[in-house]
This record gives C-alpha cells, sequence and structure tokens, in this order.
C-alpha cells in the first residue's frame, strides 16, 4: 500500500508541475519574453542634474518595472540629436522616445507652452491637477496627435527664480533692449517689454552669459544655478520666477513605437512617468534652499526682489501675449480657453485654502 500511495503521489506531483507549466506558458506570451529596445533623446546635457537625471532614472525604473523586457538607453543632448531637435526625432521615427519640455516646440505648433509654463499661470501642483485630473492631457494629445508623439508628464521644476542680470531691473524700461536667453510665452513677454528673447540650450548659456552674447538668463532654481555657475557671470539674481510658476517637464512616445508595445509595457511607461513627475519635483524642493542660502552667504550674490511695479506690467503684457496667441491661432485658443476656466476653478479652491494656511503655517 505504501509503494502504490508513494506512487501516487508523484503521479500527482508530475501532473501538477506539468499543469502549471502549461498555464505559465499561457500566462506570459512568447512576446513577453522579448527585450526590447528603445533610445530616448533629451535637451539637457548627458546625466545633467536633476534634468538629465529625471530622464536615466525614468529608464531604470522601466527596466527594473519590465524585469528587463523593456531597455532605453538615454542619450544627452548633442550625443545623437542637437538639444533642441528630440521633437523631430520622435516624431519622424529616428527614436522612440525623448526627454525635454513642452515650449521648446513652439514653432511646431505654438500650443505646445500651455503644457511647460504660462507666465502667471499655474504652480507644479495646479499644473498636476490641470494636466493628469482636470482634461489638460486631452488637450496636449490632440496638439501632439499631428506629430505621431505621445506625450507624459515627467516632471516639474516648482516655481522658479526669476533670472540672472548684469544690471538691477528697477522699472519696466530695465528690459528694453535687455538680450535675455528666456523660451516659451516668458520669451513673448519680455519681447513685447522691449527686450530681446533668445533661445539657448541649457549647455550653452553660461557660456553665452559670460562672454556678453547675452544680458540676462533665467534657468531654473538655485540648485541648479549654482552648479551651473551663474554666479560668476552676472551679479544680481531675482526672485519670483513670473514666467515659470510651476514648469513641466515631457517624456515624449513615437506613436507608432508606442502602439507596437504590449499592454503591460504601456502600463509600467506611464508608471515610471507619473514616478518621474513626483520625484522632480520632491528634489527640487528638498535642495533649492540649501543652495540658496550658499549662493547668497558663500558667493555673495546680490539677491532681490522684482519690483511690485514690473510684476504688474509683466502680468498685463502677458495677458497681452495670451490674448494674441489665441486670435492667431485656433488651437491655442481652445487650450487658452479651457487653461482660463481651470485656472478660475482652482484658484478659488487655492485662496480659501493654501493662501490662507501660507500666512500661519509657522510654528
Amino acid at each position: 500500500m505504501k509503494a502504490e500511495r508513494r506512487s501516487f503521489l508523484k503521479k500527482v506531483g508530475v501532473g501538477a508541475a506539468a499543469l502549471t507549466a502549461g498555464l505559465a506558458s499561457k500566462a506570459v506570451p512568447a512576446f513577453a519574453k522579448k527585450t526590447i529596445r528603445w533610445k530616448m533623446v533629451t535637451t539637457w546635457p548627458p546625466h545633467f542634474p536633476v534634468l538629465g537625471e529625471g530622464a536615466d532614472l525614468f529608464a531604470k525604473w522601466v527596466d527594473e518595472m519590465s524585469g528587463g523586457r523593456l531597455k532605453i538607453t538615454v542619450y544627452g543632448g548633442g550625443e545623437l540629436v542637437p538639444p533642441l531637435g528630440v521633437f523631430d526625432a520622435v516624431s519622424q521615427g529616428t527614436v522612440q522616445m525623448g526627454h525635454g519640455a513642452a515650449y521648446y516646440w513652439a514653432g511646431k505648433s505654438p500650443a505646445t507652452q500651455f503644457f511647460a509654463a504660462v507666465p502667471f499661470g499655474f504652480n507644479a501642483q495646479s499644473m498636476n491637477a490641470w494636466i493628469l485630473n482636470g482634461g489638460g492631457m486631452k488637450l496636449w494629445e490632440e496638439v501632439y496627435a499631428p506629430f505621431n508623439v505621445k506625450p507624459f508628464l515627467a516632471g516639474n521644476t516648482g516655481v522658479q527664480m526669476g533670472g540672472w542680470f548684469n544690471k538691477e531691473i528697477k522699472s519696466i524700461n530695465d528690459i528694453k533692449g535687455l538680450k535675455m536667453r528666456i523660451p516659451g510665452l516668458g520669451g513673448k513677454v519680455i519681447a513685447k517689454a522691449g527686450g530681446n528673447a533668445v533661445l539657448v540650450a541649457g549647455g550653452e548659456i553660461y557660456t553665452n552669459l559670460d562672454r556678453g552674447v547675452i544680458d540676462a538668463t533665467e534657468w531654473v532654481g538655485p540648485y541648479h544655478d549654482l552648479k551651473m555657475g551663474f554666479y560668476k557671470a552676472a551679479k544680481y539674481y531675482y526672485y519670483p520666477g513670473w514666467h515659470e510658476p510651476g514648469t513641466a517637464l515631457e517624456a515624449i512616445v513615437n506613436k507608432k513605437a508606442w502602439e507596437s508595445l504590449p499592454k503591460d509595457l504601456q502600463a509600467i511607461v506611464d508608471a515610471a512617468a507619473y514616478k518621474s513627475n513626483m520625484w522632480m519635483i520632491s528634489e527640487f524642493e528638498s535642495k533649492n534652499n540649501a543652495a540658496l542660502v550658499e549662493l547668497i552667504e558663500k558667493h555673495h550674490v546680490k539677491l532681490r526682489q522684482f519690483p511690485e511695479s514690473v510684476l504688474k506690467s509683466l502680468k498685463k503684457l502677458s495677458k497681452e501675449v495670451l490674448d494674441d496667441l489665441a486670435a492667431k491661432d485656433p488651437m491655442s485658443k481652445k487650450v487658452y480657453e479651457h487653461f482660463k476656466k481651470f485656472q478660475k476653478n482652482i484658484y478659488a479652491w487655492n485662496k480659501l485654502t493654501e493662501e490662507q494656511y501660507q500666512k500661519f503655517k509657522y510654528l
């Protein structure tokens, strides 16, 4: 009887193993075992602090979550394509992915700028709310669709600084004739104020500022600006960043490449973008103030606040720029109207909550 029982248990064990193997085989289709290799090009210098690191981490997280089934090789600006050639490379399918900021592609469609930063617009929290839960993503996808590109929210700088200047800004007249590196809608506001807005990739800013090719520059905030060494080339550091109160960064994917991915890998890419978005704003928020203290105490940077009269003038000019844009471009008008409606809605809530809390938050 014992021999028969052992034989029976052995047969059951073999059968169970075979069944498990069969189920596993059916659960994991053949294509799921295949390693897919993508290239991601970025507008940032290779492994650039926070921004480039965000792209590197995105690729790392996708690799880990997919068990190595989707491997993304990241190329810094200029390594495979020029920094400002990222959108074209993804659109044309030269590479599968890109990482940058939507306002760099204003030449493709003016409406792209709304998905990076709007002067006196959304901060990071409100931008997340608009894009992820307020209907902004649907509009963003509509803007990018003609270019065969799918966008993902993949980072945010938070409220930026106003920039580095080699002269004090005491009135709006001090903007006239100023050559300033400033992209997007903020650049159009500076131009409307009589300045000259210049678009320069991140890796070229310091050299241009140091050599006098530009008189001023904005970039991000203290943590970055310290590393970039701008304090060596400019005297005055201004705040607040009226032009970029919560700049969103993006990961973009070629539509054909996206549609070729199995659903689970699509979900992993989406999850990695969400993680990148939270990681980046957290990294900036955690390190900016310590860097600002170092800039002031060690490098003797002259910190200045834009006069209220200057900010009021810039806000008025910002509205004129946005109204002009909406009047000339139907897609921009559609996005702008949606943006304004959501801003009115969320500001009413923020005024009741965040704004009131700011007055009494410190114990």
